[in-house]
């Protein structure tokens, strides 16, 4: 199989790459505006790497998508700080981008396996989030932050309504709070950008004490990135059985709030000497959202994810537990 995957070198694209080369024989073909994630696979015989601008690289595009059997359009902006900051760029890139992308997958006969969001669930009523049933429920104009998860949930149904009308092939996939090596950098977290593992651990190291938005007692079910991958693999592997469904990728068991995800973060970077000395001088501090995010924040206060479909069609689970997910997140830390 001959995979294309744009922004390769971003947390899932990166992932994905090792998950590829590691256990399978097919043939990844890597673009994005940097390979510095990428550079371990430089000569490996099934991978290949080119640089390039996803906004101006149509030509390109266009060519590496003909020649693939599954496309996976990776490249986009998963932070809830450049929500806000920068709107109109996520549109651009999340669907703007995305949907030139998927337009050249219909035209070529291509199959695509986009990346949908936990976040088009919005501020859901239902406890449990069903792909195929949970009603998807956003807050108004006024706050920013679901400019992507519009964008996203648009997305969706444009590449089913290319799926009814064009025959188009697809799988959506709506990972849940993924974490793991490579999730963001401490530059990001020195910028308060960073998402929430990332940003904790800097913060310690740096001083800085741990900032809880509203308290920190929204809860997110947290999945490890391997178990990901594998959840990515089991879907290119088996066309027929995940064409035109969209799965939920998550982590159930792993519900927890930020509040408990921080004081987890603590405990274990306590147990890690090189960190022990910062996380025991750890402080905990609570921001209203409007004043760490600005105007235009909104949130929701659970994510559990249904995980149903995913099981009954490619017999796929979670495997790594909360702490264990933590622990190998922070890690990578020390070793990077």
């Amino acid at each position: 199989m001959n995979i294309l995957i744009l922004g390769a070198n971003g947390f899932i694209g990166s992932h994905l790459i090792e998950g590829v080369l590691n256990t399978t024989d097919w043939k990844v073909n890597a673009f994005d505006l940097s390979g510095m994630n990428l550079e371990k696979h430089e000569g490996h015989p099934n991978f290949s790497f080119t640089q390039g601008d996803i906004f101006t690289a149509d030509d390109w595009m266009r060519k590496a998508i003909a020649e693939s059997d599954a496309v996976l359009p990776l490249a986009g902006i998963a932070k809830p700080a450049y929500y806000l900051s920068k709107p109109l760029w996520t549109f651009e890139l999340d669907f703007e981008q995305n949907l030139k992308i998927v337009r050249m997958c219909a035209d070529a006969g291509k199959r695509v396996i986009f990346p949908s969001t936990s976040e088009v669930y919005g501020m859901s009523s239902d406890t449990v989030l069903k792909e195929d049933e949970s009603p998807l429920i956003v807050g108004p104009i006024c706050k920013m932050r679901w400019i992507y998860s519009c964008g996203k949930q648009m997305m969706d149904r444009v590449i089913a309504a290319y799926g009814q009308e064009r025959g188009l092939r697809y799988t959506l996939f709506r990972p849940f709070n993924w974490i793991g090596p490579r999730l963001d950098t401490f530059r990001d977290a020195e910028e308060r950008t960073a998402r929430s593992i990332t940003q904790m651990v800097f913060d310690i190291l740096s001083g800085r004490p741990i900032t809880l938005v509203n308290g920190g007692e929204q809860h997110r079910s947290f999945t490890y990135v391997s178990d990901g991958i594998d959840a990515l693999l089991a879907i290119l592997a088996n066309e027929e059985a995940g064409s035109g469904k969209i799965f939920n990728i998550g982590n159930p068991g792993n519900n927890a709030s930020i509040k408990e995800l921080a004081h987890l973060v603590i405990d274990i970077m306590k147990e890690i000497p090189s960190f022990r000395e910062a996380a025991e001088n750890a402080q905990v501090t609570v921001m209203p959202a409007e004043q760490y995010y600005g105007n235009g924040y909104d949130d929701m206060q659970n994510r559990i994810p249904s995980i149903e479909a995913i099981g009954r069609a490619l017999g796929w689970a979670p495997k790594i537990p909360l702490r264990e997910a933590v622990e190998k997140t922070i890690l990578s830390y020390v070793e990077g």
